[in-house]
């Protein structure tokens, strides 16, 4: 029962801080606004092609080649390509390296000779895949003329009536997180880490107000003290976490995915493992040098963690140093849970943060015995 009221008192007393209160559900919303707004593009999977222009000196002289050659002309210019047959004398290297061309093709008995563009790389990547495709429908109906004249047929129908001459397949192309989705997971998983603040002050408020020796006094255990004041700073920031989760998906529409109990753990052993690092803390440490270590760790985890900006794949020695931030196993695992539909991904993260948490506890607990007092 003492426990209970113990956590009560603690959770009262933190709703009518409202200063603290206000700050830990603004911040990550102010901060999921401006970031979430000013990084859209980084996000974006389109890119916006101005034009293609392609030069071509074209040496066939069959008539099955000429016709097939026609076809997919026809065919690429619905698609936005201007196709230029280069006059006489005309050096076609020197257009594209002059950017007056994306790209430059011959075509002669010996196949096709392609020159891209170094400054277009996109736009000439883009002609060279269409090129690509029509080389290997050509020299599939080339083979195909001499045993089934039908099937030739059918190929040359198809080029003439396809455009799809680049096509790009994942396993579940519109799953990805934009802008406001990436940093709804990141400022949650950072304000679920800023829960060490408050966690750091638990005992060390008691220290400076002069009331950790009347608690002392009173019939209670210190570990009866312990526990309720733990549950209800867990308490207390979880309930900001979760605030945050349900701000962004009603007000930036951020897509939270349908595992809601994997989150919920996820985000639940993250705060977990804040407060018993701040309390850890807070022990080892006395005076203000601990809410010095306390702010130096949190900014250097959400730095490297990918708070503030996208951490894409690493090598090497910035592997290991990313993955010393638990926002950059958090959030990991919320990506895959929510975008990949890969529940079982938090379990890693779930781990992790329960591991480490017990370890600041046993620390925690080590310190207490030693000491008399809170």
């Amino acid at each position: 029962m003492n426990i209970w009221n113990i956590a009560l008192k603690e959770i009262k007393s933190n709703l009518r801080n409202t200063r603290t209160f206000v700050f830990m559900l603004a911040l990550p919303i102010v901060l999921m606004l401006i970031l979430g707004a000013a990084l859209t593009n980084t996000f974006t999977d389109g890119v916006e092609i101005d034009s293609l222009r392609l030069l071509v000196r074209n040496e066939w002289t069959d008539s099955q080649g000429k016709a097939a050659w026609s076809q997919f002309v026809q065919v690429i210019k619905q698609e936005g390509v201007e196709v230029v047959q280069a006059p006489a004398g005309m050096n076609g290297q020197e257009e594209v390296r002059t950017n007056r061309f994306t790209a430059y093709a011959e075509l002669d008995a010996e196949g096709i000779k392609f020159y891209g563009s170094s400054k277009n790389t996109i736009e000439s990547n883009i002609i060279q895949g269409m090129l690509t495709a029509f080389a290997d429908r050509y020299s599939l109906m080339a083979a195909a003329v001499h045993t089934d004249p039908a099937a030739a047929r059918m190929i040359a129908d198809g080029a003439r009536e396809s455009g799809d001459f680049i096509r790009d397949t994942s396993l579940n192309p519109d799953k990805r997180p934009d802008s406001f989705g990436y940093y709804a997971i990141a400022m949650t998983t950072m304000i679920a880490l800023y829960s060490v603040f408050s966690a750091g002050y638990l005992f060390r408020g008691e220290r400076i107000r002069n009331t950790a020796i009347r608690l002392m006094a009173a019939p209670i255990g210190k570990g009866e003290i312990f526990i309720g004041k733990v549950i209800g700073s867990t308490f207390i920031n979880l309930l900001c976490v979760l605030l945050v989760v349900l701000f962004s998906q009603f007000a930036f529409h951020a897509d939270w995915g349908t595992h809601y109990g994997m989150i919920f753990l996820v985000l639940l052993t993250e705060v977990l493992l804040a407060v018993r690092m701040g309390v850890a803390v807070s022990f080892l440490l006395q005076g203000e040098s601990s809410q010095g270590i306390i702010m130096m760790f949190t900014q250097v985890a959400s730095f490297i963690g990918g708070a503030y900006f996208p951490i894409g794949e690493t090598e090497g020695i910035m592997t290991w140093i990313t993955n010393l931030s638990p926002l950059r196993w958090a959030n990991t695992a919320l990506t895959e849970i929510i975008y990949a539909g890969n529940a079982a991904a938090g379990w890693p993260a779930i781990g992790l943060n329960t591991g480490i948490a017990a370890l600041f506890l046993f620390i925690v607990v080590i310190s207490m015995r030693r000491r008399e007092a809170l």
